[in-house]
């Protein structure tokens, strides 16, 4: 007798559809999920509405991936309706990981976010100031839309999640393991993260000395030297403080990690220990010991939110800036 098929859902919340064209790039692969799996819910690709969801049986999806931040009111509903029909939930990339470049939107609430773009920015012209609201009344009746939140959130802070894979988007080997395991009935405690243990350094090819370094390039100021570590040569680099899993893909070009695959195993604050591992080698012994600055030098970090916690503001223990009512 034919094994009966698995049942996969794929959605998109606050992101920018790159995993859900990172599915895709499994290539070849991709047969061996529709030999194994009928995809039911997918609204890029299949017209199924929210309503065919709502009709299914509670727990009738097999796995659900979950790419994309909780943004809105539509984003939590689709995450609450996909928990109780999915027997697994997976927060599938680092939006639903960690909340990754929408979540740097916690620097601001509603109120900030709509005046910038609905009122000031060069290609606007809006004298009235009309921002959304919701509901609204049209002549046809009464318009409702989803409700902006001040915070953006990870799946994780609005249901239950089973596992995580992360990456801006997932690599290719991360997605298909997931997939071999999951077939396989392979998969490891609940809550776990599929992907290595080790940290992105562990797999990049750059030669490490330990040096120090008494200046901060951003990577546009300096042409580095090939086969040497990028953070040695003053470029910050976050593969101290990264999970790996990704083939330091972005280093073997020349280019730093900038944290995508989340924080390493049993570290809760990505962006504290990467600025600890840089407080590590920042200055040299000769310069501490003759007016060494250290101010001075962390100074020229341009943009500390965006480098420390461009993937992970809101599953930081800093969630967001407190803003004064």
């Amino acid at each position: 007798m034919e094994k009966e098929k698995l049942k996969f859902a794929f959605y998109w919340a606050a992101s920018c559809g790159g995993c859900e064209i990172a599915v895709l790039d499994i290539n070849e692969k991709i047969l061996d999920v529709v030999a194994k799996a009928d995809i039911v819910f997918w609204p890029v690709a299949l017209d199924v509405k929210y309503k065919d969801v709502e009709a299914m049986s509670d727990k009738s999806i097999d796995v659900c991936f979950f790419n994309g931040a909780i943004r809105n009111s539509e984003n939590e509903e689709m995450a609450k309706l996909l928990r109780r029909k999915a027997k697994v939930l997976v927060a599938f990339g680092s939006c639903a990981h960690e909340g990754c470049i929408p979540g740097l939107a916690n620097l601001h609430d509603r109120k900030e976010i709509f005046q910038r773009v609905y009122c000031e920015t060069p290609s606007t012209k809006n004298p009235d100031g009309v921002v959304p609201v919701s509901p609204f009344e049209v002549k046809e009746g009464k318009l409702d839309k989803p409700e902006f939140y001040d915070t953006v959130k990870t799946l994780d802070q609005t249901v239950e999640v089973d596992y995580y894979v992360p990456g801006c988007p997932p690599p290719v080997d991360l997605i298909v393991k997931a997939l071999d395991a999951i077939f396989n009935g392979e998969l490891p405690s609940k809550g776990s993260v599929l992907a290595p243990v080790k940290s992105v350094c562990d797999e990049c090819p750059l030669k490490k000395e330990e040096k120090k370094i008494s200046k901060i390039y951003r990577v546009y100021e300096k042409v580095p030297e090939p086969e040497k570590c990028l953070l040695e040569q003053g470029i910050i680099c976050m593969g101290p403080a990264t999970r790996a899993g990704c083939g330091a893909q972005c280093l073997k070009v020349g280019y730093p990690c900038t944290g995508c695959g989340g924080p390493c195993p049993n570290v809760s604050e990505q962006g504290a220990a990467m600025m600890s591992a840089l407080a590590s080698i920042l200055g040299i012994d000769e310069e501490k010991e003759v007016g060494f600055d250290a101010e001075k030098l962390i100074n020229q970090i341009k943009d500390p939110v965006g480098t420390f916690y461009k993937y992970s503001l809101p599953h930081s223990i800093l969630r967001r800036k407190v803003m004064k009512k």
